[in-house]
């Protein structure tokens, strides 16, 4: 089964619900992931400044090599 690609569009608690290895990607990111988890990626990490091409790609690198 080919793994999904993590997009800027995707809510954050259903990519950590899917993939639960990404919370440490979304916590070295500093996203908020509790208060700012039922919100798309782009909206919480973007209010942030967070850079969202090394996030995804961070958040892709640990989807890739899960086992899940």
């Amino acid at each position: 089964m080919e793994k999904e690609v993590i997009t800027k569009n995707m809510v954050i608690n259903d990519v950590i619900k899917k993939y639960p290895k990404t919370i440490t990607v979304f916590s070295k990111f500093k996203v908020d992931a509790c208060c700012g988890g039922g919100f798309s990626i782009e909206k919480t990490a973007g209010a942030s400044g967070i850079d969202m091409n090394s996030l995804l790609t961070e958040l892709n690198k640990v989807v890739a090599a899960s086992g899940k």
